[in-house]
């Protein structure tokens, strides 16, 4: 009996809004906005705002401690170089390298996220995550972001799915938590729909496309969706929710349809390097050559 009413609290959450999404017709009104109302962003402001949304991302196989800390010495060292550009937002790094960067890490104001619950692929048992998420926390990791559990979501048992977040939330306790939907395996709007609402009502501080180990990763039309449902899920609570696309975003215009999108559905009081961030290293450093004019490759 439990179980069922469990089971209903879910569907309960769910019924409030309307999932029943058609693709084309989202694919419609992205196109709708990148036509009209992308070119009005393309502007050096915009793309100074979005330096300080990134997320400076290190998530490779190589990783070692000498490469995360050079890596966290650049973030130190653009602040000195460049005192008028804002800095990144965070430094994202595997939980193995936490302590390297919080020990590192001389500027304020730059979180400190770690990948966490066995990410990419969130194949693990929940001890195994709640483990690695507090061993993450206690070496000075300000913010985590973890993955779904996008198998057991699409076998359509979204009770583990919310539990386990719910779960993962518990153990950051003021710590920002940041729920991974990995949207290219949802397929369609109506299932990324879902997955975003049953994130936030399980207790996401953030909802994130993408790990960026999957093709499709974050697409105009994934980010509409998620956005459509943080706007739907504040008129519905209060609750103000981030977002973060991450994976794919390859360009400067990648990164200003991501904003223009954030700006048309959720509107300005998104646009913060506070509820709006991007997961990428590449765009730092195309942000970077078009704000100063020359190309740069500083980190």
């Amino acid at each position: 009996m439990e179980k069922k009413k469990e089971t209903n609290k879910y569907e309960a959450a769910l019924a409030k809004y309307n999932c029943d999404l058609n693709d084309q017709e989202v694919k419609e009104a992205v196109r709708k906005i990148i036509a009209e109302k992308v070119p009005e962003n393309d502007t050096l402001e915009v793309k100074k705002f979005l330096m300080g949304s990134v997320e400076l991302t290190t998530l490779k196989t190589t990783d070692s401690e000498e490469s995360v800390m050079a890596f966290t010495e650049r973030v130190n060292q653009f602040d000195e170089q460049y005192p008028d550009l804002p800095h990144v937002a965070t430094i994202c790094v595997y939980p193995c390298f936490a302590k390297t960067v919080s020990e590192t890490l001389e500027v304020d104001g730059v979180e400190v996220a770690c990948v966490s619950g066995s990410f990419p692929s969130s194949q693990a048992l929940i001890e195994v995550k709640i483990a690695e998420t507090a061993l993450a926390i206690k070496d000075g990791a300000t913010e985590i972001d973890i993955v779904q559990s996008v198998g057991k979501f699409l076998s359509g048992d979204y009770e583990t799915v919310a539990d386990e977040i719910s779960e993962l939330k518990a153990v950051c306790g003021d710590k920002k938590m940041k729920v991974i939907l990995e949207t290219g395996c949802l397929k369609t709007a109506s299932n990324i729909k879902k997955a975003s609402i049953l994130a936030m009502y399980a207790g996401a501080d953030y909802i994130k496309t993408s790990t960026g180990k999957l093709e499709p990763a974050a697409t105009p039309e994934a980010a509409y969706v998620m956005c459509q449902a943080i706007k739907e899920y504040y008129e519905e609570t209060g609750i103000q929710i981030g977002f973060k696309p991450a994976g794919g975003l390859n360009s400067v215009m990648d990164a200003i349809t991501m904003y223009t999108i954030v700006k048309e559905v959720l509107g300005e009081k998104w646009l913060t390097n506070q509820w709006f961030r991007m997961g990428t290293s590449r765009l730092a450093n195309l942000l970077l050559s078009e704000v100063t004019g020359e190309e740069v490759k500083f980190f």
